[in-house]
């Protein structure tokens, strides 16, 4: 499927999003349960560009992050991933957020990534092959800029979500603007994340897309109550109990405190079970849970570990930014002409 666009749109990503450079190397982690068309087509693209592809396919891990260790050649991908230029993942069962990830960034300064965990050729072409990224990245920039500026924030979605936070200014915004840059770590385009100002996450989260791991599209909303940044309670069907007992299987804390906030910018995103293209659905807000990323805390030195990490979708989402509207129920309706005109121009 799509085996001559495929081989395009990983030319974009590698030309256009990464600057790939005559001679640079082009590490491909993948696992036994990744889509080999993607991978193919990224390391055909590399070599077409002059560039060193290697792909690297091992046993699909039993866990994701720091729960993936065990599975994994650690001491073998840090070696690699330490002296490599490019790091595309496309794992299934993500080392996103694993030692190999930390320890890789500590040694590597230099080293660019992208999160295309699980990505599938229709995946790519939704979300890289047919999407404007300079138009996609000069909306989504002044979205993060307008968002930085706020002071207190409200997220509410039909489904029941009501929680409100306030914004540490000193903190950084992790956006994914399509461009990849040396050192940094970047996720698929069309998403703002930030880890909010510590013990103001108060309310109520319902999750009624998406929560991975470890289940998937949720078939009935998972609602979360939060006190202090913490999740105190899990209520809802047997998809809330699949969740809890997740959560307390680690037998560690953190796992339930919230990592992050994002919103969802992807104008070709749609909802299909995978994680990596469902945190990007346009009108969306995302929490995250457990492990902090030291890119989401660059204040907090190597980040904020825990035993695993976990992403759960609130559809249809209204965002208020100190009480002006920036989303409602999903759609862009302010705060500015310019970015609602931005909006319409990418199509939503």
């Amino acid at each position: 499927m799509y085996d001559l666009e495929l081989v395009g749109a990983s030319i974009k990503l590698l030309r256009d999003m990464f600057g790939l450079q005559k001679g640079e190397s082009v590490v491909i982690t993948c696992d036994t349960e990744s889509n080999y068309d993607v991978v193919d087509a990224t390391a055909q693209a590399a070599y077409a560009l002059e560039g060193k592809p290697i792909i690297v396919k091992t046993p699909a891990a039993r866990g994701v992050g720091k729960a993936a260790d065990p599975d994994l050649p650690v001491k073998e991908l840090i070696g690699l991933l330490s002296a490599a230029d490019i790091w595309i993942e496309y794992n299934n069962e993500w080392i996103f957020y694993s030692t190999v990830f930390d320890e890789a960034f500590r040694k590597n300064k230099n080293l660019r990534y992208t999160n295309l965990v699980g990505a599938n050729p229709d995946l790519i072409m939704r979300n890289i092959g047919r999407v404007d990224i300079p138009l996609l990245r000069e909306f989504i920039l002044k979205v993060e800029d307008i968002s930085k500026k706020a002071k207190h924030i409200r997220i509410t979605t039909p489904a029941g979500t009501d929680v409100e936070f306030d914004n540490d200014p000193n903190r950084a915004f992790y956006t994914a603007d399509g461009y990849i840059r040396k050192g940094e770590i970047k996720m698929m385009p069309g998403q703002i994340s930030w880890t909010p100002l510590f013990k103001t996450i108060n309310g109520t989260i319902v999750i009624d897309g998406t929560l991975t791991p470890p289940l998937g599209k949720v078939n009935d909303p998972i609602r979360l109550t939060i006190k202090n940044d913490k999740v105190v309670d899990v209520t809802g069907g047997q998809d809330a109990k699949v969740f809890k007992t997740w959560l307390e299987s680690f037998k560690d804390d953190r796992m339930f405190y919230l990592a992050h906030l994002s919103y969802g910018f992807g104008p070709g995103a749609k909802l299909t079970g995978d994680i990596v293209e469902d945190e990007r659905v346009w009108g969306s807000t995302e929490w995250g849970f457990g492990n902090i990323g030291p890119m989401l805390v660059p204040d907090i030195p190597g980040g904020i570990p825990a035993s695993s990490h976990s992403d759960g979708i609130c559809l249809n989402s209204t965002v208020y930014l100190d009480g002006e509207l920036l989303l409602k129920e999903g759609q862009i309706v302010g705060p500015t002409e310019e970015i609602v005109a931005l909006a319409r121009k990418l199509g939503k």
